[in-house]
């Protein structure tokens, strides 16, 4: 069987806006809260209401690029970043001691005035990456999507989870990759779900991050889009990664209006608890599950490989994820 790498394209051409990537971490620790009841904010999406006095915070987990992605350097960049702005003891809270923690990895620690809520005055705070993809790599800038979930300590003791996904902009430089911009997804406020919206909620086939489940519970994913997940969710379970918020408004590098952020796509990046980017995932199950992406409706399927037909595409943005939009 030839290499993914050969069923690419190119390296540097963007056909159609999103993407994904790699292993979080393996086993999360329990949420101290309900993810189905999401209240968003401007920069961390609450994943409920709840808040537990008594829970322990979880451990920290650096996550780490699949040997398989095209660059994992990149994506090492962006969400080494995100990690030091999310992770901290008492008495390293505030803007100023993550400026600190910036600036300790080579980067700009003038970026910590654009991730908010990222950075507040909880005792201590949590954040493990659940996956890294791809908004688009070109050969001298990329956009990382890097999905979060978080847990904050009060000073008076209580843990509240949430979690967000952070478009990391970044320009080539050296010796590593140079973060540019943070642009933290924002969902909206939520809504009385409807049916769709609901079944998706609750479904155990869907593993929703605290950003797309917020983007859900907004009332502003398209029913194309509802639909397909849970038609798709009867023969595979499923990793999303990105829905509306937290990705980039333009197919990356163009001027072209990308269906996520008008609630008319998803991004998937484990299938049957199969990394889409793992090099171990057997390419059958992804072609399998692009066919059937379209079969539920998705008028622009992009993934690792090249499938026959004029609905599919691959480069080296959808190396790490399967992208499916929808015209409504």
């Amino acid at each position: 069987m030839p290499g993914r790498r050969a069923f690419l394209l190119g390296t540097g051409v963007l056909l159609a806006g999103c993407a994904t990537g790699p292993r979080g971490p393996a086993a999360p620790p329990p949420d101290p809260t309900t993810i189905g009841a999401a209240t968003p904010g401007p920069t961390a999406q609450r994943t409920g209401a709840a808040e537990s006095p008594s829970a322990a915070m979880p451990p920290r987990a650096t996550w780490s690029a699949d040997s398989n992605d095209v660059r994992p350097a990149v994506k090492q960049a962006a969400t080494r970043l995100i990690e030091a702005l999310g992770n901290w003891d008492h008495g390293d809270s505030g803007p100023d001691a993550a400026g600190a923690r910036v600036r300790a990895l080579g980067q700009d620690p003038s970026l910590v005035e654009g991730v908010g809520a990222l950075v507040t005055d909880a005792d201590a705070s949590v954040l493990q990456v659940i996956d890294a993809q791809y908004g688009g790599i070109l050969s001298d800038s990329a956009s990382v999507l890097v999905v979060t979930r978080t847990w904050a300590r009060s000073p008076a003791g209580t843990i509240s989870g949430g979690g967000a996904t952070y478009d990391v902009r970044l320009s080539s430089a050296s010796p590593t990759w140079r973060v540019t911009e943070i642009h933290p997804s924002q969902p909206g406020t939520p809504v009385t779900p409807g049916t769709l919206a609901h079944e998706v909620l609750s479904s155990d086939r869907l593993d929703l991050p605290p950003a797309s489940s917020a983007d859900i519970a907004s009332g502003q994913v398209h029913d194309s889009v509802l639909e397909a997940m849970l038609h798709l969710a009867q023969t595979y379970r499923l990793g999303i990664s990105v829905v509306r918020s937290g990705h980039p408004t333009y197919v990356f590098g163009t001027t072209r209006p990308s269906d996520h952020p008008r609630g008319r796509a998803f991004d998937t990046w484990m299938i049957d608890g199969h990394p889409v980017v793992a090099s171990a995932t057997p390419q059958a199950l992804v072609t399998a599950f692009m066919r059937d992406a379209a079969r539920a409706g998705s008028y622009n399927i992009g993934g690792p490989y090249a499938v026959s037909g004029s609905a599919y595409f691959t480069d080296d943005t959808h190396h790490d994820h399967v992208h499916a939009g929808f015209t409504s």
